[in-house]
């Protein structure tokens, strides 16, 4: 369904369309993209960009990794885990991913495990949209681990996920149907021929696949005929294995409404009659070619570019790139591909118009200023570290393996606030705790300290002639920090109350920071040529993430 103008009017007033972008991408686009498609955009990685083609620097983006990562470990001890549980035989820093367990303790364990391993992966993601796509994947197939109750699940859909990131989006629905996380989470493995589950038949098509927009849609006796048809799967909670039961079948025909042209699916029975009328519903969906390819482009749209589709963004960007999708039968890389390399999400307009989600602003920051954490041989610290930014990212409501309804995070789909959703009253100071903690002292742990470390990102990231120049060093933070443009009044300003500590001679910066780069050996922490260069970087940054210009994408 195309937006109404009259909804839409006087707002971004954007008219680009699916057009190549062309050239090669500056410092700026670079940025933009690197912000879009992971988490922050590191000095090196846009270094790394900068002067490549468009098309070339999208493409290398989208070459995902084929090979899955390593699996969450256990970092915790036997402590209180319940006498004869698998999980006592189970080696500190060995994974727990293939051992059943059905005990309060360990599994409470394991879901912590897993949100500390998953906030890890994005750390340390390459230069791959990978982690980016895993996430929007996971607000679209949602699955709660609250609810599923075992940790192994959502971690068998989480790698289904990245391994499906840019594929086909048909393959994807089959197989994320016959997941066992969905399975238990929707009740899927619940339904039966004798009292039959709508839960997952209504958000197949609801949430998953055609939208609540179409007009006319898909009606209460089509969710009922398709709970009917996926009756019989079943999970062995003790081996956590999924099974078809032909005796649970409904093995009586299906028909469904006249939006699906009065389809009749044939009921089958025997071992593989389940899956084969699983085909046909997915054949049938999928023939709603415009419903079913408008819906996920315009979720695609949303993640990469911006929440507000008006009437000629729908009809320049999102009918082309649906259509797209068909002809590429419905596989995904060549829509995110074009989308990402248009003059549209380009545009001017399209740069610095997102709120970060709570993730987005934690792992970008921790990325972006080389927060240094321990390796992996140190994994239970490690873990730690990982564990305090996913509980700092719960509390401002992004809790990872947990979004809080089938719908996913509000802030994806809510008209009209959308991402606007993530800022409020109690988040936005969170925000700025988490912020200052990490600027100011550092989270403590186990005698280890995560802190961003302001001189040794100056130093590590800037030539010496950007260092030492208060003016180019100003531009060149907010080029990494920034997705907004700065006035040179602003500029002027902060680099004399902040760099120049008043004064208005920018000798003052070049001399403080000459001497430090000139000290040999490099001057240490504590010692008074670093103390000046140290505090005013630390305040610097302070100041600019604690603005609200830090919170846009």
């Amino acid at each position: 369904m195309a937006p109404s103008a009259k909804n839409y009017a006087g707002l971004r007033q954007i008219y680009s369309n699916w057009t190549p972008q062309a050239g090669t991408l500056s410092a700026d686009q670079a940025a933009h993209l690197l912000k879009r498609t992971m988490f922050g955009a590191t000095k090196a990685d846009i270094d790394y960009f900068t002067g490549k083609l468009v098309s070339a620097a999208v493409d290398e983006l989208l070459n995902v990794p084929t090979t899955l990562p390593a699996p969450p470990v256990k970092n915790y001890d036997n402590t209180d885990i319940e006498a004869g549980d698998p999980d006592l035989t189970i080696a500190q820093g060995a994974t727990w991913v293939n051992s059943v367990s059905k005990g309060v303790v360990p599994n409470g364990q394991r879901v912590k495990s897993l949100k500390c391993w998953w906030v890890g992966q994005m750390i340390n993601q390459d230069r791959s949209v990978r982690e980016r796509m895993t996430l929007f994947w996971h607000n679209h197939w949602v699955t709660e681990i609250g609810m599923t109750e075992r940790p192994t699940f959502t971690y068998l859909i989480s790698q289904l996920l990245r391994g499906s990131a840019l594929g086909n989006f048909k393959k994807m629905v089959k197989d994320v149907t016959l997941n066992i996380a969905m399975l238990r989470y929707l009740n899927g493995y619940l339904n039966s021929k004798s009292a039959p589950d709508e839960n997952y038949a209504r958000e197949l098509q609801e949430l998953f696949t055609l939208g609540k927009e179409n007009n006319p849609n898909y009606n209460e006796d089509d969710v009922k005929a398709a709970a009917r048809l996926l009756t019989g799967w079943k999970i062995d909670m003790d081996t956590e294995i999924i099974s078809f039961k032909p005796e649970d079948h409904d093995t009586t025909s299906k028909t469904f409404s006249s939006f699906y042209n009065g389809t009749v699916i044939a009921g089958r029975s025997g071992a593989t009659g389940g899956e084969a009328e699983i085909d046909d519903l997915i054949n049938m969906i999928f023939a709603k070619t415009t419903e079913v390819s408008e819906f996920i482009v315009k979720k695609l749209y949303r993640w990469f570019v911006y929440y507000t589709i008006e009437p000629d963004t729908y009809t320049n960007v999102i009918k082309p790139l649906a259509q797209l999708l068909v002809s590429s039968n419905w596989e995904l890389k060549p829509v995110v591909s074009t989308l990402l390399k248009s003059e549209h999400f380009f545009d001017p307009l399209s740069q610095g118009c997102l709120i970060k989600s709570p993730l987005e602003m934690i792992v970008g920051m921790v990325r972006e200023f080389n927060v240094v954490f321990p390796d992996a041989a140190d994994y239970v610290n490690q873990y730690y570290m990982w564990d305090y930014l996913q509980d700092q990212s719960a509390q401002m409501q992004q809790d990872i393996g947990d979004p809080p309804n089938v719908a996913g995070w509000p802030a994806y789909y809510q008209i009209p606030m959308f991402y606007e959703t993530w800022i409020n009253h109690d988040t936005m100071p969170r925000r700025e705790k988490v912020i200052d903690q990490l600027i100011l002292n550092g989270y403590d742990r186990n005698g280890l300290k995560l802190i961003i470390d302001p001189v040794g990102f100056v130093y590590n990231n800037f030539d010496r002639t950007v260092a030492q120049d208060p003016n180019a060093l100003i531009d060149a933070v907010l080029t990494v920090l920034y997705r907004v443009p700065m006035s040179d009044a602003a500029k002027a300003g902060i680099k004399q109350q902040i760099l120049l500590s008043g004064q208005t001679d920018d000798g003052y910066w070049t001399n403080a920071w000459g001497a430090y780069a000139d000290s040999s050996p490099i001057a240490a922490p504590g010692s008074a040529v670093y103390t000046v260069i140290f505090n005013r970087l630390q305040s610097l940054f302070k100041y600019l993430m604690n603005l609200a210009e830090y919170q846009l994408a």
